[in-house]
């Protein structure tokens, strides 16, 4: 018996990575369990907090980050690193047998010269999507000791939570605080925060800070990211609202902070169900949007550097 799914990279087509993907999170919140919030379950939460890596240390991004959380947590993986079967075999490794691959997704486009109506060249851009299959680094063996290392203790909660305060101060985002609700003010451009006392924990605060703060990279200054809504619980508003739960979430891994589930967006799983069932792109236009808003985020820090990985972004 060999490892499964060993060289896929060609196997999946356009359609079947988008199906494959939305029907697994569409099951998931029937379940009413949101994917990008499973690995912080509490038998997780011993753990280091971060996304997942790939083999050089590099983390991953946008829809990638979801499909490698929620397979980590479905398989009981610890280990946040994850190779191609050839990436094992370069380090004289190899996948045990009967191992089954994770799908993730590379998303792109080419550039081709066209011939226009007037004879002038023309280039257009042909986006492409394919799916390819990765191993946990549990799932090897062979590798250097490194990659099997426990994660290092994390920093201790009152460090982590100044790290929170520096990166909000950072962005300039007017934040007041005040009343019983959380909200992004689009007119008047600015973050509406109940007091830090009314939070059952500092990081039920920073996880709605921050996802009001991805909210916030919408405004036409910003990143000008609209899906035309117009009332609570339409198409466009869980769409933005799908974004910010994302956002929030990538933003809670690179500050090292559990992100927590607010109870009063338990009524948009119904609306975020129907979305991802009448379009099977939505998820990855969702985990882009939300990569764009996080990076923009990142780029107001002080000597921020945010590289580009070349991978998944919404096709």
């Amino acid at each position: 018996m060999t490892p499964k799914d060993e060289n896929t990279e060609s196997r999946f087509s356009r359609k079947d990575v988008y199906t494959r993907v939305t029907d697994r999170i569409i099951s998931d919140l029937e379940q009413g369990i949101r994917t990008w919030m499973k690995p912080w379950s509490s038998e997780h939460t011993a753990e280091k907090i971060s996304r997942p890596l790939r083999h050089c240390g590099t983390p991953y991004r946008g829809m990638n980050v979801l499909l490698l959380w929620g397979e980590a947590v479905a398989k009981g993986y610890a280990a946040p690193s994850w190779m191609t079967f050839k990436q094992a075999l370069e380090f004289d490794a190899h996948v045990r047998k009967g191992e089954y691959g994770s799908l993730v997704v590379y998303a792109n486009s080419i550039t081709k010269t066209e011939t226009g109506e007037n004879g002038e060249d023309v280039e257009r851009a042909i986006p492409f999507l394919k799916g390819y299959t990765v191993f946990n680094v549990e799932q090897i063996d062979g590798l250097p000791a490194h990659y099997y290392a426990k994660p290092e203790n994390p920093l201790p909660l009152a460090e982590r939570i100044d790290s929170a305060d520096r990166f909000m101060t950072a962005t300039a985002a007017t934040i007041r605080h005040g009343g019983n609700r959380a909200f992004y003010a689009p007119g008047r451009d600015l973050v509406q925060m109940p007091p830090f006392e009314a939070f059952r924990d500092k990081e039920s605060y920073y996880a709605t800070a921050l996802h009001e703060l991805t909210h916030w990279t919408s405004h036409k200054t910003r990143l000008d990211r609209s899906f035309d809504a117009k009332r609570f619980g339409d198409n466009g508003y869980a769409r933005e609202e799908l974004v910010a739960e994302l956002g929030a979430a990538f933003l809670c891994a690179d500050l090292g902070i559990s992100p927590e589930i607010r109870d009063d967006h338990a009524a948009y799983l119904g609306h975020w169900l129907k979305v991802l069932q009448e379009d099977k792109r939505a998820i990855f236009s969702a985990a882009a949007h939300a990569q764009r808003a996080a990076d923009f985020l990142q780029g107001l820090q002080p000597q921020s550097v945010t590289e580009a990985a070349p991978e998944a972004v919404a096709a």
